[in-house]
């Protein structure tokens, strides 16, 4: 293993919450493949939970804008996230005040009523990217001490890890939109079997299943059906909110369309915790999930 490269951690608000079972098992698996997480100071909401607050597209920037100033006083180094949404938010509002002097001197205005400023260009980045393009798969699978010999797993991306930055220069061209490979990856290099999974990158309705699930019972539906059509023993995804409604409605599914799902949602990081020889609880997380897999469960290493 190279030497240990240094970030910003930003967490998100689902860390705190659905998916701090991601953040757990991110925070555990970091050190092994060398990266060192530092958690960003005092840090708030990108925007993701209030994409419609009053002022608009500018006190939406100014959220992650916050971030930034925030992340720019502790340091030059890389901000990365586990989250999409946050992502996507922080990413996507830094690229703009870089291109943008004028939404730069907007941003900052508002940032000078807490003391703070963004100056610097930092670069944000996913947690996926950092892995394949700084830690590489080789070493994840050289990690490796507990190889997921026999489990099933279908990689489920999500729409929103890779649209539209993953196959851009400043997302690090790490992968495709249409057909990404990286999941698949990461989980045969866990010693996996990535089955065929068509839907990989279908959406689950995003924040809408969580105000009107009636709405999005059916994609969800089409994504679980796939995995079950191939026989997977998990579904394992990157993104926080997939994770939780793909799990959290197989019960309603069920209930309206008479089908009997019960597969578990895992994030790959937890596959990584229990692949590394980690605990199942400290590390791994797998108590957290609400479908609790007994098969990944019982590969932990004692």
């Amino acid at each position: 293993m190279s030497e240990t490269k240094k970030f910003t951690y930003y967490p998100g608000c689902s860390s705190e919450g659905s998916a701090s079972h991601l953040d757990q098992s991110l925070r555990a698996v970091a050190p092994e493949l060398g990266l060192e997480l530092e958690e960003l100071d005092d840090w708030n909401c990108c925007g993701a939970s209030v994409g419609h607050i009053e002022g608009g597209k500018l006190s939406a920037t100014a959220l992650s804008g916050r971030n930034l100033a925030k992340a720019q006083g502790q340091g030059s180094q890389d901000v990365v996230t586990g989250c999409a949404a946050c992502y996507l938010n922080t990413h996507g509002s830094n690229e703009k005040i870089k291109e943008n002097p004028e939404l730069r001197a907007r941003v900052n205005e508002a940032l000078d009523a807490g003391g703070l400023s963004y100056d610097e260009d930092l670069k944000v980045r996913h947690m996926c990217e950092v892995i394949v393009n700084d830690v590489g798969i080789d070493a994840v699978k050289e990690r490796v001490t507990n190889p997921l010999a026999g489990l099933k797993v279908a990689g489920y991306v999500g729409c929103q890890t890779v649209r539209p930055f993953a196959n851009t220069d400043a997302g690090g061209n790490y992968d495709t939109y249409d057909d990404p490979e990286f999941l698949d990856n990461f989980i045969e290099a866990c010693g996996a079997e990535a089955v065929d999974f068509d839907l990989k990158t279908s959406c689950c309705g995003g924040s809408v299943a969580v105000m009107s699930p009636d709405k999005t019972l059916h994609p969800i539906k089409k994504i679980v059906d796939a995995a079950a059509a191939a026989e997977a023993d998990v579904i394992a995804t990157p993104c926080p909110l997939c994770q939780t409604n793909v799990e959290m409605y197989q019960d309603a599914i069920n209930k309206k369309f008479g089908t009997d799902h019960q597969i578990p949602v895992m994030f790959y990081s937890q596959l990584m915790a229990v692949a590394f020889g980690m605990d199942g609880q400290k590390d791994a997380a797998l108590n957290q999930n609400t479908i609790r897999s007994e098969k990944l469960e019982g590969m932990v290493k004692k």
